[in-house]
């Protein structure tokens, strides 16, 4: 499919009410899988709340620690994706895992790219930073879901 096929699609598919329901369906679990995410990146790592006691948690540099977070955190959100969000379990649950764990790695690299630039070149604080990055890569994780990981 094309670019110009993709975006047309898109467009069409934000017509549909249906599209609107699993996208909030999707955000939920998204919103699930954030703070997933964002408590594995904060016990690796030893910043957050969870660490006020001078302890350093793991202590694990942020990069390795998001990919952790982020391994962990995509299972979550591919088990209540296929279950409830997309209704999937028709599909093979294989090739679906397969597929979605593409699109949320491409969408771990938008994750990363932000992350680093926030902290390098922002100076902002590892978990803010974090929270800020996995937000921006949601949209991108979305669309691949629905237009072809569970199409």
């Amino acid at each position: 499919m094309s670019p110009v096929e993709t975006a047309r699609r898109i467009g069409r598919g934000t017509m549909r009410s249906e599209n609107w329901v699993q996208l909030f369906q999707f955000g939920l679990v998204g919103a699930s899988g954030y703070i997933v995410n964002l408590t594995v990146f904060a016990v690796l790592t030893g910043s957050g709340l969870f660490f006020r006691d001078g302890s350093d948690g793991l202590g694990l540099h942020y990069i390795p620690a998001a990919v952790i977070a982020f391994c962990v955190a995509v299972t979550n959100n591919f088990l209540w994706n296929r279950h409830w969000t997309f209704d999937a379990k028709h599909g093979h649950a294989g090739f679906q895992a397969a597929r979605f764990f593409t699109v949320s790695v491409l969408a771990l690299g938008i994750n990363l790219a932000v992350l680093e630039l926030l902290i390098q070149a922002g100076g902002m604080s590892e978990l803010p930073a974090q929270a800020i990055a996995v937000a921006v890569a949601m949209p991108f994780n979305f669309i691949g879901n629905k237009i072809w990981t569970f199409a």
